[in-house]
Protein backbone atom coordinates (compact mmCIF):
# COMPACT_ATOMS: atom_id res chain seq x y z
CA UNK A 1 0.00 0.00 0.00
CA UNK A 2 1.27 3.49 -0.86
CA UNK A 3 2.49 5.48 2.11
CA UNK A 4 0.08 8.47 2.47
CA UNK A 5 3.13 10.71 2.81
CA UNK A 6 4.21 9.69 -0.70
CA UNK A 7 1.01 10.55 -2.53
CA UNK A 8 -1.36 13.48 -2.91
CA UNK A 9 -4.34 13.73 -0.58
CA UNK A 10 -6.87 16.52 -0.92
CA UNK A 11 -6.58 19.20 1.78
CA UNK A 12 -10.37 19.22 1.81
CA UNK A 13 -10.19 15.81 3.46
CA UNK A 14 -7.18 16.39 5.71
CA UNK A 15 -7.63 20.02 6.78
CA UNK A 16 -11.11 21.34 6.14
CA UNK A 17 -14.21 19.18 5.71
CA UNK A 18 -15.99 17.54 8.64
CA UNK A 19 -16.14 13.81 9.21
CA UNK A 20 -19.89 13.94 8.59
CA UNK A 21 -19.51 15.49 5.13
CA UNK A 22 -16.60 13.20 4.26
CA UNK A 23 -18.76 10.19 5.10
CA UNK A 24 -21.55 11.40 2.80
CA UNK A 25 -19.11 11.50 -0.15
CA UNK A 26 -17.16 8.41 0.84
CA UNK A 27 -16.83 5.36 -1.44
CA UNK A 28 -18.63 3.24 1.15
CA UNK A 29 -21.64 5.60 1.23
CA UNK A 30 -21.81 5.69 -2.58
CA UNK A 31 -21.52 1.95 -3.13
CA UNK A 32 -23.89 1.14 -0.29
CA UNK A 33 -26.42 3.54 -1.83
CA UNK A 34 -26.03 1.73 -5.15
CA UNK A 35 -26.89 -1.47 -3.32
CA UNK A 36 -29.95 0.19 -1.78
CA UNK A 37 -31.11 1.07 -5.29
CA UNK A 38 -30.67 -2.50 -6.54
CA UNK A 39 -32.56 -3.83 -3.52
CA UNK A 40 -35.44 -1.37 -3.99
CA UNK A 41 -35.69 -2.30 -7.68
CA UNK A 42 -35.73 -6.01 -6.89
CA UNK A 43 -38.38 -5.52 -4.20
CA UNK A 44 -40.57 -3.48 -6.56
CA UNK A 45 -40.16 -5.95 -9.41
CA UNK A 46 -41.26 -8.73 -7.08
CA UNK A 47 -44.24 -6.79 -5.74
CA UNK A 48 -45.67 -5.67 -9.08
CA UNK A 49 -45.28 -9.10 -10.71
CA UNK A 50 -46.23 -11.40 -7.84
CA UNK A 51 -49.67 -11.65 -9.43
CA UNK A 52 -48.01 -13.53 -12.28
CA UNK A 53 -47.66 -17.29 -12.20
CA UNK A 54 -43.90 -16.78 -11.98
CA UNK A 55 -42.80 -13.35 -10.62
CA UNK A 56 -39.78 -11.68 -12.20
CA UNK A 57 -38.05 -11.73 -8.81
CA UNK A 58 -38.84 -14.33 -6.16
CA UNK A 59 -39.43 -13.64 -2.49
CA UNK A 60 -36.38 -15.79 -1.75
CA UNK A 61 -34.17 -13.64 -3.98
CA UNK A 62 -35.48 -10.44 -2.36
CA UNK A 63 -34.90 -11.82 1.12
CA UNK A 64 -31.35 -12.94 0.38
CA UNK A 65 -30.50 -9.61 -1.28
CA UNK A 66 -31.99 -7.62 1.60
CA UNK A 67 -29.88 -9.52 4.12
CA UNK A 68 -26.66 -8.74 2.22
CA UNK A 69 -27.53 -5.09 1.60
CA UNK A 70 -28.67 -4.33 5.13
CA UNK A 71 -25.47 -5.65 6.70
CA UNK A 72 -23.55 -3.00 4.74
CA UNK A 73 -20.82 -3.26 2.15
CA UNK A 74 -17.49 -4.49 3.53
CA UNK A 75 -13.95 -3.35 2.80
CA UNK A 76 -13.33 -6.70 1.16
CA UNK A 77 -16.32 -6.27 -1.15
CA UNK A 78 -15.18 -2.78 -2.16
CA UNK A 79 -11.70 -4.14 -2.88
CA UNK A 80 -13.16 -7.03 -4.88
CA UNK A 81 -15.24 -4.63 -7.00
CA UNK A 82 -12.10 -2.57 -7.71
CA UNK A 83 -10.36 -5.75 -8.81
CA UNK A 84 -13.23 -6.62 -11.16
CA UNK A 85 -13.28 -3.05 -12.54
CA UNK A 86 -9.65 -3.35 -13.64
CA UNK A 87 -10.85 -6.06 -16.00
CA UNK A 88 -14.30 -4.75 -17.00
CA UNK A 89 -13.45 -1.01 -17.06
CA UNK A 90 -16.98 -0.28 -15.84
CA UNK A 91 -17.56 0.78 -12.26
CA UNK A 92 -21.26 -0.05 -12.05
CA UNK A 93 -20.92 -3.50 -13.59
CA UNK A 94 -17.98 -4.29 -11.33
CA UNK A 95 -20.30 -3.78 -8.37
CA UNK A 96 -23.09 -5.78 -10.02
CA UNK A 97 -20.69 -8.71 -10.32
CA UNK A 98 -19.33 -8.16 -6.83
CA UNK A 99 -22.82 -8.08 -5.30
CA UNK A 100 -23.68 -11.20 -7.27
CA UNK A 101 -20.72 -13.00 -5.71
CA UNK A 102 -21.87 -11.93 -2.24
CA UNK A 103 -25.48 -12.91 -2.96
CA UNK A 104 -25.50 -15.80 -5.46
CA UNK A 105 -29.25 -16.39 -5.02
CA UNK A 106 -30.06 -12.89 -6.32
CA UNK A 107 -27.29 -12.77 -8.94
CA UNK A 108 -29.57 -13.70 -11.89
CA UNK A 109 -31.94 -10.75 -11.31
CA UNK A 110 -29.52 -7.96 -10.31
CA UNK A 111 -29.73 -4.83 -12.46
CA UNK A 112 -32.69 -6.32 -14.36
CA UNK A 113 -33.91 -3.89 -17.05
CA UNK A 114 -31.63 -1.16 -15.73
CA UNK A 115 -28.99 1.08 -17.24
CA UNK A 116 -26.07 2.40 -15.20
CA UNK A 117 -27.65 5.80 -14.68
CA UNK A 118 -30.72 4.21 -13.13
CA UNK A 119 -28.28 3.42 -10.34
CA UNK A 120 -25.78 6.27 -10.42
CA UNK A 121 -28.12 9.23 -10.95
CA UNK A 122 -30.52 8.22 -8.21
CA UNK A 123 -27.68 7.46 -5.81
CA UNK A 124 -25.97 10.77 -6.63
CA UNK A 125 -29.18 12.65 -5.90
CA UNK A 126 -29.52 10.88 -2.57
CA UNK A 127 -25.97 11.91 -1.65
CA UNK A 128 -26.64 15.49 -2.78
CA UNK A 129 -29.80 15.55 -0.69
CA UNK A 130 -27.93 14.39 2.42
CA UNK A 131 -25.15 16.90 1.80
CA UNK A 132 -27.64 19.75 1.32
CA UNK A 133 -29.29 18.82 4.60
CA UNK A 134 -25.95 19.07 6.41
CA UNK A 135 -25.10 22.38 4.74
CA UNK A 136 -28.51 23.83 5.62
CA UNK A 137 -28.04 22.84 9.27
CA UNK A 138 -24.60 24.43 9.39
CA UNK A 139 -25.92 27.61 7.79
CA UNK A 140 -28.59 27.66 10.49
CA UNK A 141 -26.02 27.05 13.22
CA UNK A 142 -23.79 29.88 11.99
CA UNK A 143 -26.84 32.16 11.78
CA UNK A 144 -27.73 31.42 15.41
CA UNK A 145 -24.16 32.08 16.56
CA UNK A 146 -24.21 35.50 14.92
CA UNK A 147 -27.62 36.24 16.43
CA UNK A 148 -26.16 35.47 19.86
CA UNK A 149 -23.41 38.02 19.22
CA UNK A 150 -26.03 40.46 17.90
CA UNK A 151 -27.94 40.27 21.16
CA UNK A 152 -24.81 40.85 23.23
CA UNK A 153 -23.76 43.96 21.29
CA UNK A 154 -27.07 45.37 20.05
CA UNK A 155 -26.47 48.63 21.97
CA UNK A 156 -22.75 49.01 21.23
CA UNK A 157 -22.56 51.92 18.77
CA UNK A 158 -19.91 51.76 16.07
CA UNK A 159 -19.02 53.53 12.87
CA UNK A 160 -20.92 52.53 9.79
CA UNK A 161 -19.15 52.41 6.45
CA UNK A 162 -20.17 52.93 2.86
CA UNK A 163 -17.47 52.77 0.16
CA UNK A 164 -15.26 51.86 3.15
CA UNK A 165 -15.56 55.51 4.19
CA UNK A 166 -17.14 56.52 7.49
CA UNK A 167 -20.91 56.85 7.37
CA UNK A 168 -23.82 57.01 9.80
CA UNK A 169 -23.22 54.92 12.95
CA UNK A 170 -24.79 51.51 13.43
CA UNK A 171 -24.26 49.10 16.31
CA UNK A 172 -21.94 46.13 16.51
CA UNK A 173 -24.98 43.97 17.18
CA UNK A 174 -26.80 45.24 14.11
CA UNK A 175 -23.79 44.38 11.96
CA UNK A 176 -23.80 40.85 13.41
CA UNK A 177 -27.55 40.66 12.77
CA UNK A 178 -26.96 41.73 9.16
CA UNK A 179 -24.50 38.87 8.73
CA UNK A 180 -27.01 36.50 10.35
CA UNK A 181 -29.79 37.73 8.08
CA UNK A 182 -27.77 37.01 4.93
CA UNK A 183 -26.89 33.53 6.17
CA UNK A 184 -30.54 32.83 6.97
CA UNK A 185 -31.55 33.80 3.43
CA UNK A 186 -29.12 31.35 1.84
CA UNK A 187 -30.17 28.70 4.40
CA UNK A 188 -33.70 29.12 3.02
CA UNK A 189 -32.43 28.76 -0.55
CA UNK A 190 -30.61 25.53 0.26
CA UNK A 191 -33.70 24.14 1.99
CA UNK A 192 -35.77 25.17 -1.02
CA UNK A 193 -33.72 22.84 -3.23
CA UNK A 194 -34.65 19.88 -1.02
CA UNK A 195 -38.12 20.68 0.24
CA UNK A 196 -39.62 21.89 -3.04
CA UNK A 197 -38.38 19.11 -5.23
CA UNK A 198 -35.58 20.64 -7.28
CA UNK A 199 -33.39 17.72 -6.19
CA UNK A 200 -35.83 14.97 -7.14
CA UNK A 201 -35.12 11.42 -8.26
CA UNK A 202 -34.04 10.60 -11.77
CA UNK A 203 -36.42 7.68 -11.68
CA UNK A 204 -36.02 4.45 -13.70
CA UNK A 205 -36.06 5.21 -17.40
CA UNK A 206 -33.45 3.01 -19.09
CA UNK A 207 -30.79 3.83 -21.66
CA UNK A 208 -32.32 6.87 -23.37
CA UNK A 209 -35.08 7.71 -20.93
CA UNK A 210 -37.91 6.02 -22.86
CA UNK A 211 -38.36 3.13 -20.40
CA UNK A 212 -38.24 0.72 -23.34
CA UNK A 213 -36.45 -1.96 -21.31
CA UNK A 214 -38.99 -1.77 -18.50
CA UNK A 215 -41.88 -1.83 -20.95
CA UNK A 216 -40.48 -5.04 -22.42
CA UNK A 217 -39.84 -6.44 -18.95
CA UNK A 218 -43.47 -5.91 -17.96
CA UNK A 219 -44.90 -7.29 -21.23
CA UNK A 220 -45.85 -3.91 -22.66
CA UNK A 221 -47.95 -2.89 -19.65
CA UNK A 222 -47.34 0.86 -19.20
CA UNK A 223 -49.39 1.01 -16.01
CA UNK A 224 -47.17 -1.65 -14.48
CA UNK A 225 -44.07 0.34 -15.45
CA UNK A 226 -45.52 3.37 -13.67
CA UNK A 227 -46.38 1.35 -10.55
CA UNK A 228 -42.90 -0.14 -10.51
CA UNK A 229 -41.14 3.24 -10.72
CA UNK A 230 -43.40 4.85 -8.13
CA UNK A 231 -42.79 1.99 -5.74
CA UNK A 232 -38.99 2.14 -6.09
CA UNK A 233 -38.93 5.90 -5.57
CA UNK A 234 -41.09 5.64 -2.45
CA UNK A 235 -38.76 3.02 -1.01
CA UNK A 236 -35.67 5.16 -1.67
CA UNK A 237 -37.37 8.31 -0.36
CA UNK A 238 -38.06 6.77 3.03
CA UNK A 239 -35.03 8.60 4.43
CA UNK A 240 -36.70 11.98 3.88
CA UNK A 241 -35.77 12.68 0.27
CA UNK A 242 -38.39 14.39 -1.90
CA UNK A 243 -40.40 11.47 -3.37
CA UNK A 244 -40.83 12.60 -6.97
CA UNK A 245 -39.11 12.22 -10.32
CA UNK A 246 -38.36 14.51 -13.23
CA UNK A 247 -40.99 14.36 -15.93
CA UNK A 248 -38.83 13.71 -18.97
CA UNK A 249 -35.12 13.20 -19.51
CA UNK A 250 -32.50 11.40 -21.51
CA UNK A 251 -30.12 8.93 -19.92
CA UNK A 252 -29.36 11.15 -16.92
CA UNK A 253 -31.26 13.59 -14.78
CA UNK A 254 -30.91 17.13 -16.22
CA UNK A 255 -27.43 18.38 -15.39
CA UNK A 256 -28.74 21.91 -14.87
CA UNK A 257 -29.98 20.52 -11.55
CA UNK A 258 -26.32 20.34 -10.55
CA UNK A 259 -26.03 23.96 -11.67
CA UNK A 260 -28.95 24.87 -9.38
CA UNK A 261 -27.18 23.14 -6.50
CA UNK A 262 -23.75 24.65 -7.11
CA UNK A 263 -25.27 28.07 -7.73
CA UNK A 264 -26.90 28.09 -4.30
CA UNK A 265 -23.75 26.71 -2.71
CA UNK A 266 -21.90 29.50 -4.48
CA UNK A 267 -24.33 32.09 -3.10
CA UNK A 268 -23.76 30.73 0.41
CA UNK A 269 -20.02 30.87 -0.22
CA UNK A 270 -20.31 34.50 -1.31
CA UNK A 271 -22.08 35.40 1.94
CA UNK A 272 -19.37 33.68 4.00
CA UNK A 273 -16.68 35.44 1.98
CA UNK A 274 -18.32 38.83 2.56
CA UNK A 275 -18.65 38.29 6.32
CA UNK A 276 -15.06 37.10 6.59
CA UNK A 277 -13.81 40.08 4.61
CA UNK A 278 -15.75 42.44 6.90
CA UNK A 279 -14.10 40.83 9.92
CA UNK A 280 -10.66 41.11 8.33
CA UNK A 281 -11.23 44.82 7.66
CA UNK A 282 -12.44 45.45 11.21
CA UNK A 283 -9.53 43.47 12.62
CA UNK A 284 -7.21 45.90 10.90
CA UNK A 285 -9.00 48.69 12.76
CA UNK A 286 -8.42 46.74 16.00
CA UNK A 287 -12.15 46.69 16.71
CA UNK A 288 -12.80 42.94 16.60
CA UNK A 289 -10.76 39.75 16.48
CA UNK A 290 -11.54 36.19 15.59
CA UNK A 291 -10.66 33.60 18.29
CA UNK A 292 -6.93 33.23 18.88
CA UNK A 293 -5.38 30.29 20.71
CA UNK A 294 -3.12 30.74 23.73
CA UNK A 295 -0.16 29.27 21.84
CA UNK A 296 -1.25 30.28 18.32
CA UNK A 297 1.43 31.89 16.15
CA UNK A 298 0.27 34.72 13.91
CA UNK A 299 3.47 35.10 11.92
CA UNK A 300 6.75 33.23 11.70
CA UNK A 301 8.62 36.55 11.46
CA UNK A 302 6.49 38.97 13.50
CA UNK A 303 5.57 37.49 16.90
CA UNK A 304 3.14 40.29 17.78
CA UNK A 305 0.74 39.54 14.90
CA UNK A 306 -2.79 38.16 15.29
CA UNK A 307 -3.59 37.46 11.67
CA UNK A 308 -7.27 36.58 11.02
CA UNK A 309 -6.25 33.21 9.57
CA UNK A 310 -9.64 31.56 10.05
CA UNK A 311 -11.44 34.25 8.07
CA UNK A 312 -8.66 34.18 5.50
CA UNK A 313 -9.14 30.44 5.11
CA UNK A 314 -12.89 30.93 4.77
CA UNK A 315 -12.26 33.41 1.95
CA UNK A 316 -9.93 30.96 0.21
CA UNK A 317 -12.33 28.01 0.46
CA UNK A 318 -15.40 29.99 -0.56
CA UNK A 319 -13.64 31.50 -3.55
CA UNK A 320 -12.98 27.92 -4.67
CA UNK A 321 -16.69 27.07 -4.31
CA UNK A 322 -17.81 30.18 -6.20
CA UNK A 323 -15.53 29.32 -9.09
CA UNK A 324 -17.12 25.87 -9.43
CA UNK A 325 -20.50 27.38 -10.33
CA UNK A 326 -19.55 28.15 -13.93
CA UNK A 327 -18.20 24.63 -14.21
CA UNK A 328 -21.68 23.23 -13.53
CA UNK A 329 -23.24 25.43 -16.21
CA UNK A 330 -20.59 24.28 -18.71
CA UNK A 331 -21.38 20.63 -17.94
CA UNK A 332 -25.13 21.18 -18.30
CA UNK A 333 -24.67 22.98 -21.61
CA UNK A 334 -22.54 20.27 -23.22
CA UNK A 335 -24.76 17.24 -22.68
CA UNK A 336 -25.38 16.24 -26.30
CA UNK A 337 -28.79 14.90 -27.22
CA UNK A 338 -29.74 12.08 -24.81
CA UNK A 339 -26.37 12.02 -23.02
CA UNK A 340 -22.60 12.27 -23.31
CA UNK A 341 -20.08 10.92 -20.81
CA UNK A 342 -17.81 13.93 -20.31
CA UNK A 343 -19.92 14.90 -17.31
CA UNK A 344 -18.87 11.87 -15.27
CA UNK A 345 -15.21 12.59 -14.53
CA UNK A 346 -16.03 16.27 -13.98
CA UNK A 347 -18.89 15.69 -11.54
CA UNK A 348 -16.78 13.28 -9.48
CA UNK A 349 -14.70 16.38 -8.65
CA UNK A 350 -17.02 19.37 -8.75
CA UNK A 351 -19.96 18.07 -6.72
CA UNK A 352 -18.22 16.57 -3.69
CA UNK A 353 -15.49 19.22 -3.55
CA UNK A 354 -17.99 22.08 -3.58
CA UNK A 355 -19.77 20.53 -0.60
CA UNK A 356 -16.54 19.64 1.22
CA UNK A 357 -15.09 23.13 0.84
CA UNK A 358 -18.28 24.92 1.90
CA UNK A 359 -18.69 22.52 4.81
CA UNK A 360 -15.22 23.39 6.08
CA UNK A 361 -15.86 27.10 5.64
CA UNK A 362 -19.12 26.87 7.59
CA UNK A 363 -17.43 25.12 10.50
CA UNK A 364 -14.83 27.87 10.56
CA UNK A 365 -17.53 30.55 10.41
CA UNK A 366 -19.37 29.01 13.35
CA UNK A 367 -16.10 28.93 15.28
CA UNK A 368 -15.39 32.59 14.52
CA UNK A 369 -18.92 33.72 15.39
CA UNK A 370 -18.97 31.73 18.63
CA UNK A 371 -15.66 33.14 19.84
CA UNK A 372 -15.71 36.66 18.39
CA UNK A 373 -13.80 39.21 20.46
CA UNK A 374 -15.16 42.78 20.41
CA UNK A 375 -12.75 45.46 21.64
CA UNK A 376 -15.36 47.93 22.84
CA UNK A 377 -12.87 50.58 23.94
CA UNK A 378 -11.34 50.67 20.47
CA UNK A 379 -14.78 50.65 18.86
CA UNK A 380 -15.69 53.70 20.93
CA UNK A 381 -12.40 55.47 20.27
CA UNK A 382 -12.74 55.08 16.51
CA UNK A 383 -16.35 56.21 16.62
CA UNK A 384 -15.73 59.27 18.79
CA UNK A 385 -12.88 60.31 16.52
CA UNK A 386 -15.35 60.68 13.66
CA UNK A 387 -18.57 61.51 15.48
CA UNK A 388 -17.99 65.30 15.49
CA UNK A 389 -18.13 65.28 11.70
CA UNK A 390 -21.15 62.98 11.64
CA UNK A 391 -23.00 65.10 14.22
CA UNK A 392 -22.67 68.37 12.33
CA UNK A 393 -26.11 68.17 10.68
CA UNK A 394 -27.83 67.70 14.05
CA UNK A 395 -25.71 70.45 15.59
CA UNK A 396 -26.68 72.74 12.74
CA UNK A 397 -30.40 72.05 13.18
CA UNK A 398 -30.31 72.52 16.95
CA UNK A 399 -28.40 75.83 16.63
CA UNK A 400 -30.99 77.09 14.11
CA UNK A 401 -33.77 76.11 16.52
CA UNK A 402 -32.00 78.24 19.13
CA UNK A 403 -32.28 81.29 16.86
CA UNK A 404 -29.26 81.05 14.54
CA UNK A 405 -29.08 81.73 10.80
CA UNK A 406 -28.95 78.43 8.95
CA UNK A 407 -26.76 79.63 6.07
CA UNK A 408 -24.29 81.43 8.33
CA UNK A 409 -24.05 78.43 10.68
CA UNK A 410 -23.56 76.04 7.75
CA UNK A 411 -20.62 78.09 6.47
CA UNK A 412 -19.05 78.30 9.92
CA UNK A 413 -19.32 74.50 10.36
CA UNK A 414 -17.83 73.97 6.90
CA UNK A 415 -14.80 76.12 7.67
CA UNK A 416 -14.26 74.55 11.11
CA UNK A 417 -14.67 71.04 9.71
CA UNK A 418 -12.12 71.64 6.95
CA UNK A 419 -9.58 72.95 9.47
CA UNK A 420 -10.23 70.03 11.83
CA UNK A 421 -9.87 67.60 8.93
CA UNK A 422 -6.54 69.17 7.97
CA UNK A 423 -5.36 68.78 11.55
CA UNK A 424 -6.28 65.07 11.56
CA UNK A 425 -5.05 64.11 8.10
CA UNK A 426 -1.99 66.31 7.65
CA UNK A 427 -0.75 66.81 11.20
CA UNK A 428 -1.80 63.49 12.72
CA UNK A 429 -3.52 65.23 15.62
CA UNK A 430 -6.87 64.59 17.27
CA UNK A 431 -10.12 65.86 15.85
CA UNK A 432 -10.80 69.22 17.55
CA UNK A 433 -13.99 70.17 15.68
CA UNK A 434 -16.10 70.22 18.85
CA UNK A 435 -13.64 72.49 20.63
CA UNK A 436 -13.71 74.84 17.62
CA UNK A 437 -17.52 74.95 17.62
CA UNK A 438 -17.63 75.51 21.39
CA UNK A 439 -15.31 78.48 20.94
CA UNK A 440 -17.45 80.03 18.20
CA UNK A 441 -20.00 82.52 19.66
CA UNK A 442 -22.52 81.55 16.98
CA UNK A 443 -22.91 78.18 18.70
CA UNK A 444 -23.14 79.52 22.24
CA UNK A 445 -26.82 78.46 22.65
CA UNK A 446 -25.84 74.78 22.20
CA UNK A 447 -22.37 74.94 23.74
CA UNK A 448 -23.24 72.88 26.80
CA UNK A 449 -24.74 70.13 24.62
CA UNK A 450 -21.44 69.72 22.77
CA UNK A 451 -19.59 68.04 25.62
CA UNK A 452 -21.58 65.66 27.76
CA UNK A 453 -24.90 66.59 26.17
CA UNK A 454 -27.11 64.62 23.84
CA UNK A 455 -25.62 66.02 20.62
CA UNK A 456 -22.54 63.82 21.08
CA UNK A 457 -24.34 60.74 22.36
CA UNK A 458 -23.52 58.07 19.73
CA UNK A 459 -26.79 56.24 20.36
CA UNK A 460 -28.64 59.32 19.05
CA UNK A 461 -27.22 58.55 15.62
CA UNK A 462 -27.78 54.81 15.20
CA UNK A 463 -31.36 55.12 14.01
CA UNK A 464 -33.40 51.94 14.57
CA UNK A 465 -30.32 49.71 14.88
CA UNK A 466 -31.35 48.26 18.24
CA UNK A 467 -34.97 47.75 17.22
CA UNK A 468 -33.98 46.15 13.91
CA UNK A 469 -31.54 43.82 15.63
CA UNK A 470 -34.12 42.72 18.18
CA UNK A 471 -36.62 42.09 15.38
CA UNK A 472 -34.24 39.79 13.47
CA UNK A 473 -33.35 37.91 16.65
CA UNK A 474 -37.01 37.40 17.62
CA UNK A 475 -38.22 36.32 14.18
CA UNK A 476 -35.37 33.99 13.19
CA UNK A 477 -33.98 32.34 16.33
CA UNK A 478 -36.95 30.25 17.35
CA UNK A 479 -37.66 28.77 13.92
CA UNK A 480 -34.03 27.82 13.36
CA UNK A 481 -33.66 26.18 16.76
CA UNK A 482 -36.84 24.20 16.20
CA UNK A 483 -35.88 23.18 12.66
CA UNK A 484 -32.49 21.81 13.69
CA UNK A 485 -33.35 20.63 17.19
CA UNK A 486 -30.84 18.01 18.32
CA UNK A 487 -28.41 18.77 15.48
CA UNK A 488 -26.78 22.01 16.61
CA UNK A 489 -24.45 20.60 19.24
CA UNK A 490 -20.83 19.77 18.63
CA UNK A 491 -17.57 21.68 18.50
CA UNK A 492 -16.18 23.29 15.39
CA UNK A 493 -12.54 23.89 16.29
CA UNK A 494 -10.36 24.21 13.18
CA UNK A 495 -8.78 20.85 12.36
CA UNK A 496 -5.35 22.46 12.02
Amino acid sequence: MTNPNDTYTSPLATRNASEAMLRIWSPRRKFQTWRRVWLAVAEAQHEVTKVWDSPLVSAEQVGALREVVERGITDEEIARAAEIERELRHDVMSHVHGLGESCPVAKPILHLGMTSQDVVCNADLMQIDAALRLIAMKLGRATLAWLDRAGEHKSTPTLGFTHYQTAQPVTVGRRCALWAHDLEVVEFRVRLLREHGFVRFRGFRGATGTQASYLALFNGDSAMVDRFEKLVVEKLASGGHYAATHGLMGQTYPRFIDAFVLSDLGAAAAVLHKISTDIRLLSNRKEIDEPFGDRQIGSSAMPYKRNPMRCERICGLTRFVMNLVDNAYDTAATQWLERTLDDSSNRRLSLPEAFLALDGALDLMHNVASGLVVHEAMVKKNLMGELPFLATENILMEAVKAGGDRQDLHERIRVHAQEAGHRVKHLGLDNDLIERLRGDPAFAPVKDRLTDGDLLDPMKYVGRSVEQTEHVISTVTGSLRERYKGELEGGTEPRV
